[in-house]
């Protein structure tokens, strides 16, 4: 597995691929919980464009004050293992010209787990509860023992898993296993 990460991340290009890919769901987990705010703020004649630029950097500043140690962590670690596991396929894509489903589609999954799981201290899972409005379930996460933030778990362990089958997948080559 190690030697998979290895062959994978000495190559440039890959370290880029994680790099953005985890910066953007990072950038999503931060800003969609505040995106009305954003765009009345992007959208204000009343404010310079500095202004704007300077508010937005500051609500990455909102990994510690809105969201609990837990969800904080998981934000953090569903955001880098995606990154990981989006350029990981990239590479044995790339390899290998085909790809079979379990690592393309733990990675999805861990990336819509994770994503319903985004939430902070204030106003809990942000997707899942605004999802769930809309079928008047929203009092559903209260039912859960850890109020929703069991889908950020869920997406953590999915994209670990996928990290895992996918450098599986490297290591063993273009073998067929008969």
């Amino acid at each position: 597995m190690f030697s998979a990460l290895r062959q994978v991340f000495s190559n440039a290009r890959y370290l880029v691929i994680a790099s953005t890919i985890a910066l953007v769901v990072y950038t999503l987990a931060l800003w969609l919980p505040n995106v009305r705010l954003i765009l009345d703020i992007l959208f204000s004649g009343t404010v310079s464009f500095s202004e704007k630029l300077s508010f937005l950097w500051s609500l990455y500043g909102s990994i510690a004050t809105n969201f609990t140690l837990v969800s904080a962590t998981y934000t953090i670690l569903i955001s880098i293992l995606f990154g990981m596991s989006t350029a990981l396929i990239t590479y044995y894509i790339k390899k290998r010209r085909t790809l079979g489903g379990s690592g393309a589609t733990l990675s999805i999954g861990g990336l819509i787990s994770g994503v319903f799981g985004i939430g902070c201290a204030a106003c809990g899972t942000f997707l899942l509860t605004s999802f769930l409005t809309l079928f008047g379930a929203a009092n559903a996460l209260a039912f859960l023992p850890f109020g929703g933030e069991e889908f950020g778990f869920i997406g953590v362990v999915l994209l670990l898993y996928s990290v895992y089958a996918i450098t599986n997948k490297i290591s063993k080559g273009v073998v067929c296993s008969v």
